[in-house]
């Protein structure tokens, strides 16, 4: 293989995805309409939901699908596919509609965050990068909003690019990460990118290139004297590092009547000695200098250190975040639900299980949101045919697929319609929204649920209820399947 090839994220697919596609193509179903949904079964971490990433990467990745010589050359020598089918792939491009859940919006289990209908073969193909970048971003991005609302309004910086899982994992991780409230990366290329602000301010390898500490911090208070942040805690934190970072904000910034400034801990007692930090501070007359903290933090870490009382400003978060190390796989998957006939009929399909879990819900389907009109807050999401409309000026009994005895009445509400146009007949119509725009809406969706359903341990369970046509539909196929 040639080194300088460009990747062709067309060929990033599951080998079984052209092996499948290659038989439709030699069976006659190339062209038949089909439905998959891209959902996920269980909340990372256990958490009450997961926030949707991921889409802009797809939109990007469907708008380039191509097979360029190369590509067809190495399918060539594998000697699995006709050569019909190889010259079909020469001219290979995506004509069908996907809808999909806007990003940074709240998603619960087993409900679909993406449905793609394309004939056969365009939507077999999509399957790997579509869970791909979804699976990714949708994990780090409830991560991340997990961090930020254990952090209870203070900043959280996204510090993980050097123990991310290569440079996607970092560098999308970024993105997904601002998504779910970071208000910042120390990815450079992100920002580069995708306009995640980065910043940073030294390493312990600063302070140990100079002859002494406080030559180290006053050095770099003079060439950065506009909120310089000083890493204190290279040697003796409390006998050495707050002290001369004292002395050379007193000595640089206090002339110049600069007042913006801060210190960093990575290592130690965060709680003991940020309280202690904090009064130094406030003793010497640097009521405005923040404290930030960094190392292997997470929203347990972070919610246990100010429950403790610690004087924290800002959170810098890196492993467990980029990596979401507690829990690292999504778990969405990619599965068929319906077909068309030649006539162009919907014909649902069913995949069922012994794992209960793992039993599918059929048809091209709606999904709704539910709001309260006295409080704004959700109340439950509604699967339904894709043929059926939700009329809210009535009341509506919904129940729990999970425990089908569990009715609740909702009234007095608002139904929303969650997934919306993103490809019409291979067409873009869905315009990107800025990802400044994107963390906003993600804020401001998040509020919307109820604090029962945010909390971090034994959250509310969220109704995700099926219409009585989908739910005929469903045990209608399971009967028939099970004979």
């Amino acid at each position: 293989m040639d080194a300088n090839k460009q990747l062709n994220l067309t060929m990033l697919c599951d080998f079984y995805e052209l092996t499948m596609s290659n038989g439709y193509f030699q069976c006659g179903m190339k062209d038949r309409i089909t439905y998959f949904d891209i959902f996920f079964r269980t909340v990372p971490d256990n958490g009450g939901f997961a926030i949707a990433a991921g889409l802009e990467q797809a939109v990007r990745y469907i708008q380039q699908l191509h097979f360029d010589d190369d590509d067809i050359a190495y399918l060539r020598g594998r000697n699995m596919f006709t050569e019909e089918f190889l010259q079909y792939l020469r001219d290979f491009r995506f004509t069908g509609d996907i809808w999909a859940v806007p990003e940074g919006t709240p998603i619960f289990p087993r409900e679909p965050i993406m449905t793609v209908r394309a004939p056969a073969i365009q939507a077999q193909l999509v399957e790997t990068y579509l869970l791909l970048t979804l699976n990714h971003q949708s994990l780090i991005a409830t991560k991340a909003n997990r961090v930020v609302r254990a952090a209870e309004g203070r900043t959280v910086l996204e510090f993980g690019s050097r123990r991310a899982q290569g440079g996607d994992g970092a560098v999308l991780g970024a993105r997904a990460a601002f998504i779910g409230g970071c208000k910042g990366t120390a990815c450079t290329v992100s920002d580069e990118l995708f306009g995640v602000p980065a910043g940073g301010t030294m390493a312990h390898s600063w302070v140990q290139m100079f002859d002494s500490q406080y030559e180290a911090f006053k050095t770099y208070c003079e060439i950065y004297p506009d909120n310089p942040t000083l890493l204190v805690d290279t040697y003796n934190t409390l006998k050495q590092g707050v002290p001369d970072a004292i002395r050379a904000f007193n000595e640089v910034l206090k002339p110049r009547g600069l007042t913006k400034c801060g210190i960093r801990l990575d290592s130690g007692d965060m709680t003991y000695l940020t309280k202690k930090a904090r009064k130094m501070l406030d003793d010497a007359g640097w009521q405005s200098c923040k404290i930030s903290v960094s190392n292997s933090l997470d929203e347990h870490i972070i919610r246990d250190l100010l429950m403790q009382g610690a004087q924290i400003d800002m959170f810098g978060v890196g492993e467990r975040l980029i990596t979401a190390r507690s829990e690292p796989v999504f778990g969405g998957v990619y599965k068929l639900t319906a077909v068309e006939d030649a006539a162009g009929n919907i014909i649902p399909k069913i995949k069922i299980s012994e794992n209960v879990g793992k039993i599918t819900n059929p048809h091209f389907k709606k999904l709704y949101r539910f709001f309260g009109n006295d409080t704004g807050k959700a109340i439950a999401d509604y699967l339904c045919v894709y043929d059926e409309t939700v009329d809210d000026s009535h009341d509506l009994e919904i129940f729990d697929p999970e425990a089908t005895w569990k009715r609740k009445t909702v009234y007095n509400f608002t139904a929303k319609e969650l997934l919306v146009p993103i490809f019409k007949n291979g067409e873009l119509v869905y315009k990107l929204p800025s990802l400044a725009e994107i963390q906003r809406y993600c804020a401001e969706q998040v509020d919307t649920l109820w604090d029962e359903v945010k909390r971090f341990d034994n959250p509310h369970n969220y109704y995700v209820d099926l219409s009585q046509k989908l739910w005929d539909i469903k045990y209608k196929l399971l009967r028939e399947n099970n004979r």
